[in-house]
């Protein structure tokens, strides 16, 4: 028991000199694994967004070097930023698409409520440039009659 108990004076110089100093080393590789783990999940957000684009900041040009351990934090930090912002940004656009499929399904339901209203797949989130319309059933005469149908057009138009 008398050999565990250090004397308060020699104390501080008895403990080896790396154990007071943080490791930086550990902080520079935990912080590296956070930002790649970032940067995969930015990327996948902006995949996930294809084909609308998702208006991420670019990344400051400079020279190669080694980033402080606060540099890495501040970039770090703007990532986790950009994530958030791509993520609210789908988020929205999912809440957008939603609407249009409940309007899509109720101009199914009742087209003479939703005369002349259109939504394209773009807004719908399915793939092609067709747009669904609600137009009267043969034509002048329809309209006067109040036949009215949900047509979806034929595609894109031809090139110029």
């Amino acid at each position: 028991m008398a050999a565990l108990l250090i004397d308060q004076s020699a104390s501080s110089e008895m403990l080896p000199s790396f154990a007071l100093e943080p490791c930086e080393g550990a902080a520079r590789r935990t912080l590296r694994t956070q930002i790649a783990q970032l940067d995969r999940l930015l990327s996948a957000a902006s995949c996930e967004a294809f084909p609308d684009r998702l208006d991420l900041p670019a990344l400051a040009a400079r020279e190669p070097r080694i980033q402080s351990l606060g540099e890495l934090e501040l970039l770090r930090d703007g990532l986790i930023g950009s994530l958030r912002e791509a993520r609210d940004a789908l988020a929205a656009r999912e809440l957008e698409r939603a609407a249009a499929r409940e309007l899509l399904e109720q101009m199914l339901l009742d087209p003479a409520k939703h005369r002349r209203v259109r939504i394209s797949q773009r807004e719908l989130g399915v793939g092609g440039c067709g747009v669904w319309s609600v137009m009267p059933r043969l034509g002048p005469m329809g309209r006067l009659m109040g036949w009215w149908r949900v047509k979806l057009s034929s595609g894109c138009p031809l090139a110029t």
